[in-house]
């Protein structure tokens, strides 16, 4: 399961829930699309273009790979 979201801090995040979501075919798939591993938050970032479209076209990406998958457009405000 992925959470694919907006943040303020990270750009487009891309959250498995799990390492094993971590899947070859995905880590391709998203190295593809421009993110990378952030350690830091156990996600995948990408700086450019977090709209809604993004946001979209990254969960059905997830989604065509077997993955279930939460998103959001609103950015979560940092606490």
């Amino acid at each position: 399961m992925f959470l694919v979201v907006p943040d303020p801090a990270h750009g487009l995040v891309a959250a498995p829930e799990s390492s094993l979501d971590r899947t070859p075919a995905t880590e391709e798939s998203l190295a593809a699309q421009g993110f990378t591993w952030n350690c830091e938050i156990e996600a995948y970032t990408r700086q450019t273009d977090d709209s809604p479209a993004a946001v979209d076209e990254t969960a059905g990406m997830l989604r065509d790979l077997g993955h279930y998958t939460f998103s959001s457009y609103t950015p979560l405000s940092p606490r």
